[in-house]
């Protein structure tokens, strides 16, 4: 692992510029609306979002009225980053080549339905950043499974004993690629998120950041635990922050201030949501094996 002496952003020097209108279509406690706003901030207004059916786009709410300040292409579930693509190809058709194009997407839009689309993307070079905030399901069409959640999570569409597979790994998918930057980020964490978009904006090529996303309606807590419940996933050691830099994997921000010390139980985190109802302690414990051994190799190398 590689260690950064890079200054980090703190409340005190995050810009001011405001790129959301107050008011917005999202859920109280929304992970999401935490990111957006902190993203947008990040990304600049020299911006194009592309955005699929989603949470977002509900957050941004419908035509005329937009949450967002920034220009905004609406497109099919599957074509997030072949709209980009075409985006791209626009701004170099009017030699333009400083707005930066970000496709902004859910767990679906880019572990399942968007995946041959981003993957295809990844694979030419094109020159945007992609922004998946994962949170773990289909969120806006009624709570559905999606390739990233969890193992024994309760969904509408797994009721009983809950998904059977496990959470896809798609920033792992995505590095495969051999892209310039794989990052991943939490809503619980918005300054280390918006360090790593400020420096995906200094790069060229496909930069891909998922975010851990809190959901209180989907996940089954209340809204006031958003932040908690996500950095409890951090601190647990459930989901790592980290980023890889053309190839060179390094933990960041409060996963890196955990190797050395002790985390948290995982068993913390199951049992503050609702949807882990179906996991049995049998589970539970082997889960906390698997993050054991994870963080044991972390352990070796840093």
């Amino acid at each position: 692992m590689t260690t950064t002496s890079a200054a980090k952003t703190t409340i005190l020097n995050l810009p001011e510029d405001e790129l959301v209108h107050p008011g917005n279509r999202a859920c109280a406690g929304c992970g999401l609306s935490i990111i957006y706003r902190i993203g947008l901030k990040a990304l600049g207004r020299d911006t194009i979002l592309v955005v699929p059916p989603s949470c977002l786009t509900v957050l941004q709410g419908l035509y005329p009225i937009a949450a967002t300040q920034l220009p905004c292409l609406n497109v099919t579930f599957a074509s997030t980053a072949a709209g980009a693509t075409g985006i791209l190809g626009a701004m170099r058709a009017k030699k333009n080549e400083t707005t930066t194009v970000a496709a902004w997407a859910g767990d679906g839009g880019t572990s399942d339905i968007g995946l041959q689309a981003l993957s295809g993307a990844c694979e030419r070079g094109e020159n945007f950043i992609f922004i998946c905030y994962d949170n773990e399901a289909y969120m806006n069409t009624g709570v559905q499974r999606s390739g990233t959640t969890p193992q024994g999570v309760i969904t509408t569409t797994t009721p009983f004993s809950g998904k059977a597979q496990r959470k896809k790994d798609v920033p792992s998918i995505i590095a495969a690629h051999g892209i310039p930057y794989v990052a991943t980020a939490s809503a619980a964490y918005p300054l280390d998120f918006f360090d790593k978009i400020t420096k995906a904006k200094t790069m060229k090529g496909p930069k891909y950041i998922h975010v851990h996303t809190p959901c209180p309606s989907g996940w089954g807590f209340h809204s006031r635990f958003t932040v908690k419940i996500g950095a409890l996933a951090v601190e647990t050691g459930l989901f790592d922050l980290y980023e890889i830099e053309n190839q060179k994997f390094r933990l960041t921000g409060a996963s890196e201030k955990l190797i050395g010390k002790k985390r948290k139980p995982v068993k913390e985190y199951f049992k503050t949501q609702s949807r882990f109802k179906a996991l049995t302690d049998d589970q539970m414990a082997d889960i906390q094996k698997e993050i054991d051994a994870k963080w044991e190799g972390y352990q070796q190398v840093a």
